[in-house]
């Protein structure tokens, strides 16, 4: 019998998966370290720290920095790597039962609602932007939409013809969508902080 053709992989979406989950692990990497320095040496300044304005200490230092106890990043670097296997999975043509999306696509859902809780922490109550941090948000908004209007229009969610639209065409904008979020939070960081003319003072005194 001739061999059952493979469907076609979701290489687009895979790929993403892939680069934005090495994109978290990173952030989430770098920030593990830097806790590490400055715990086992109070004196150290960690690389990140830019300025005034723009800088990682504070959000170490900080209650937010450890919400479960234990660092934040921590939580990163075993949440990234699922993100990175994932891909790198459907790469490979493996495929995964309506479960699992179900599951990955509630992941997904607790870390942006923990980057919004951050994100706010981090403008109205700290009043400074950590850069690994800001990597962390810029990758988990668009994980979130990709992998939520991924299940819409497969059907996770059900078979209707509507709620597969409307995965469809979120796919489709999901470059405007997320940066339109982009661009609410760096409102929200101006009106609160006058946050532009200070990341550019702040990145003046790099050169």
């Amino acid at each position: 019998m001739p061999d059952t053709p493979r469907p076609a992989r979701p290489v687009a979406f895979a790929v993403f998966l892939v680069i934005a989950g090495a994109l978290g692990l990173l952030a989430a990497f770098e920030l593990s370290v830097e806790k590490i320095l400055t715990l086992s040496d109070p004196s150290y300044v960690p690389g990140c720290n830019v300025g005034v304005l723009v800088g990682c200490s504070t959000n170490l230092a900080s209650q937010q920095g450890s919400l479960f106890g234990f660092p934040n990043p921590f939580i990163g670097l075993m949440a990234w790597p699922v993100v990175i296997t994932i891909g790198m999975a459907m790469l490979a043509h493996a495929s995964f039962s309506r479960w699992f999306w179900i599951g990955l696509n509630a992941g997904m859902t607790g870390a942006l609602a923990l980057v919004i809780w951050l994100i706010a922490q981090s403008i109205y109550v700290l009043d400074v932007l950590c850069p690994w941090c800001m990597l962390t948000w810029a990758v988990t908004i668009p994980t979130f939409w990709a992998v939520t209007f991924r299940n819409l229009r497969e059907g996770v969610y059900g078979g209707n013809d509507a709620v597969r639209r409307v995965g469809s065409v979120g796919m489709n904008w999901i470059v405007v969508i997320t940066i339109a979020c982009y661009v609410l939070v760096v409102l929200l960081a101006q009106l609160q902080m006058n946050a532009i003319p200070r990341v550019i003072s702040d990145l003046q005194t790099l050169f």
